[in-house]
């Protein structure tokens, strides 16, 4: 029996203290794993943060957009506007050289038959 209990004790000594170390290590995986965990979790809430901010940035560029074709399209029009006047100035201006030559016609024929 003392053999029996003399190698009990042996292995007691030798197996427990194992044990011990792996229940510890045990112990510090499912901490660093907890810790691994939160911080997976801090990093998903960041990127959900941070896709919601990318929506509202891509919205209000959206709407920047729209509004700059908006102007854009505005301002074309104010530009075909002002093309129109421009061009009806120059007819004007061709107009009013050609009714002056006429009124010159006029008066040298008038000037004639007066004569």
């Amino acid at each position: 029996m003392e053999l029996m209990d003399a190698l009990r004790h042996a292995i007691q000594d030798w197996v427990i203290p194992e044990l011990d170390k792996l229940h510890l290590e045990n112990a510090e995986i499912r901490t660093t794993l907890g810790l691994t965990n939160k911080r997976l979790d801090d990093i998903q809430q960041q990127l959900i943060d941070q896709s919601r901010r990318i929506d509202e940035t891509n919205k209000r560029i959206d709407k920047v957009h729209d509004d700059l074709l908006a102007r854009i399209d505005e301002t074309n029009k104010r530009l075909d506007r002002l093309y129109e006047v421009i061009v009806r100035r120059d007819e004007h201006v061709g107009l009013e050289h050609w009714v002056r030559e006429l009124d010159r016609k006029i008066d040298s024929l008038e000037r004639r038959l007066a004569a």
